[in-house]
């Protein structure tokens, strides 16, 4: 595509007489590209008044469709185009019927900005769209529990026993000075080689002693990627022996979730961002949660943006500290990862003995790990 007709995509049709005055203008797939790219974007001049142009009779191919619409989208842009593509019909234009027309969802591209969108709609979401939509949650709550699976459990499978070696030849907890001093006697004087008989691994601690997690989740309309994670989070940190997890979403209600901490996708369809916060209310409620203070870590995630009076939250982190509960505040994270909260009442919290930070799924798994060690 030469340089001149990606300008004319760019500027749109209004440029067409003065890109290419009287030549041929754009043709095959780059006239189709640009049918695509008006469809969304001519509606920027929609919405600035502007009367779209009524001219005389074409051959053109016919009007689009929302579905033939993605269908061209899908097929004439490379992947990155497309993700951006439909992140603006869906923020910016708001063509929601690409999530509640399920023969257009079940053509979109699964992944964490849909995940987004579908949960911010969820209340919208009835019949076959509902099962779609659920189809779509299961496969990119998957791809995010792959990701972060395996390195979670590493991080709280146990340390390493530098005192007892096992029979187990697991490559991370290999003993390189045990296996050298175990194989001196085998060194060849005349090749000058030292041959290697037997390798030493060492054992793994393993951690048994009961703790309890109480992940207490902000689903306010900001915090998507954070309900997303920590739905991932309990499920994998349910399927380890060692904890018992429970999962509480909060606006200005609460509501607990725990039957479904070992399901994400379960988690997730209950889901319902928006409305106010009440954090204050969602941590009275975890603390009646709390059967042995010693052995629970209490897991606030929100941005600390309180909508009831910020002196009950304090009041009740307060309770909860004195009464020996781990607390551990997670602040919100924007999409390049960058803390977003209320400093100053995440340093109120902080002084009552709540850890505040801004952790990834796997810096809070060995967070975790110095907690329970």
């Amino acid at each position: 595509m030469s340089p001149l007709d990606k300008w004319r995509l760019v500027l749109g049709k209004y440029a067409e007489r003065r890109i290419v005055g009287g030549g041929p203008g754009l043709q095959g797939a780059q006239r189709r590209m640009d049918q695509a790219l008006d469809y969304l974007y001519g509606r920027e001049y929609q919405g600035r008044g502007l009367r779209g142009e009524q001219g005389p009779g074409s051959l053109d191919a016919s009007q689009l469709t929302l579905v033939t619409w993605l269908g061209e989208v899908r097929e004439l842009f490379p992947q990155e185009t497309v993700e951006i593509i439909e992140k603006h019909a869906l923020d910016r234009y708001g063509l929601t019927e690409l999530v509640t027309d399920p023969r257009t969802l079940e053509r979109l591209e699964p992944n964490q900005q849909l995940l987004r969108t579908l949960l911010t709609l969820r209340g919208h979401l009835h019949g076959e769209v509902l099962e779609m939509a659920r189809r779509v949650v299961r496969r990119v709550v998957d791809e995010i529990r792959r990701r972060l699976e395996s390195e979670v459990r590493q991080a709280l499978a146990g340390r390493l026993n530098r005192f007892r070696h096992s029979p187990l030849a697991v490559a991370r907890n290999f003993d390189a000075l045990g296996t050298l001093r175990r194989n001196l006697r085998h060194f060849d004087t005349e090749r000058r080689r030292l041959v290697i008989e037997q390798l030493r691994f060492f054992e793994r601690n393993a951690r048994r002693l009961p703790w309890d997690i109480i992940l207490c989740v902000d689903q306010s309309a900001s915090m998507a990627d954070s309900v997303i994670h920590s739905a991932v989070m309990a499920g994998i940190l349910a399927a380890l022996p060692a904890f018992r997890v429970r999962i509480v979403v909060f606006d200005t209600s609460v509501v607990d979730l725990s039957g479904h901490a070992d399901d994400p996708v379960e988690t997730l369809m209950r889901v319902q961002l928006g409305g106010g916060t009440d954090i204050a209310q969602a941590v009275r409620y975890c603390g009646q949660l709390v059967e042995n203070p010693q052995r629970t870590v209490l897991v606030l995630v929100t941005d600390f943006c309180e909508g009831a009076p910020p002196g009950e939250l304090v009041r009740a982190v307060r309770q909860l500290a004195e009464a020996r509960v781990r607390l551990l505040g997670l602040a919100a994270l924007d999409g390049q990862a960058h803390p977003v909260y209320d400093r100053q009442m995440a340093e109120r919290l902080a002084a009552c003995g709540m850890e505040i930070a801004a952790l990834t799924p796997q810096q809070l798994a060995h967070w975790l790990v110095k907690v329970v060690s």
